[in-house]
């Protein structure tokens, strides 16, 4: 049987919240001809920035892809110049946490059927990177619970968009105490004042983030929905590169 590719929803109340262990990304090396030691860091920033957009009858949300992650931005990639996204819908709306799609099985999905199953038969290695963290707008890969998936590996296809909530210092400061973590000056500026998902970092991979099209994710989660947070009404999408 399948599992469900989607990620647990964490109740935001701080004395119930469950939240797994970060995960520290490697710093992976690799050699140039004369032998400099080089980050894969320092020759990703060098590379041009890749952008998509996402379109709906909400309106459009344009995405750039990291490339610190290039695992997941050429997958992507890959995908959308397939047309692989195209006619799929946002199965899985949750307002003040997130909208998620990318289930191929959700083309022409009649009303009531359970998705997050599908996928394209493959998962991509885990691309953690304390720097990208679920900001509002953050882009990241959906992916199967630890206890089937203890690498964190991501789905092949299934991604979700951050919409989230706004912390409280002093909720941010309980956070790093209950589960031994630090955040940045940066988290913390952004979950202060757009807001976000803090307790998803470090177990799911953000790989991208909206900076046009905010007010459509705020559009998208606030839709009505059914049975497995599936909006009544389908929101189809198409995905193109714009750059």
């Amino acid at each position: 049987m399948k599992k469900t590719v989607l990620f647990i929803m964490i109740i935001f109340s701080l004395p119930l919240m469950a939240c797994k262990n970060n995960t520290k990304p490697s710093n992976s090396e690799i050699k140039s001809n004369n032998d400099t030691m080089i980050t894969k860091e320092d020759k990703t920033s060098q590379e041009p920035e890749r952008k998509i957009m996402i379109s709906t009858k909400y309106g459009d949300i344009k995405i750039r892809l990291y490339n610190e992650t290039p695992k997941h931005r050429d997958n992507m990639l890959k995908l959308v110049s397939e047309g692989y996204y195209d006619g799929t819908i946002f199965h899985r709306v949750i307002k003040n946490f997130m909208i998620q799609g990318g289930d191929p099985e959700s083309k022409n999905a009649p009303a009531g059927k359970m998705l997050g199953n599908g996928g394209p038969n493959y998962t991509i290695p885990a691309e953690f990177n304390p720097n990208l963290f679920h900001k509002k707008g953050a882009l990241a890969a959906a992916r199967t619970g630890d206890n089937v998936n203890p690498t964190k590996a991501s789905s092949g296809s299934q991604f979700y968009i951050v919409q989230g909530q706004v912390f409280t210092e002093q909720q941010l400061s309980a956070m790093e105490k209950q589960f031994n973590r630090i955040f940045t000056p940066e988290q913390k500026n952004a979950y202060t004042t757009i807001g976000g998902a803090p307790h998803l970092d470090g177990s799911y991979t953000v790989f991208g983030e909206v900076y046009e099209g905010l007010d459509v994710v705020d559009k998208i989660a606030s839709v009505k929905t059914g049975v497995a947070d599936r909006p009544i009404e389908d929101i189809k999408i198409t995905i193109k590169i714009i750059e």
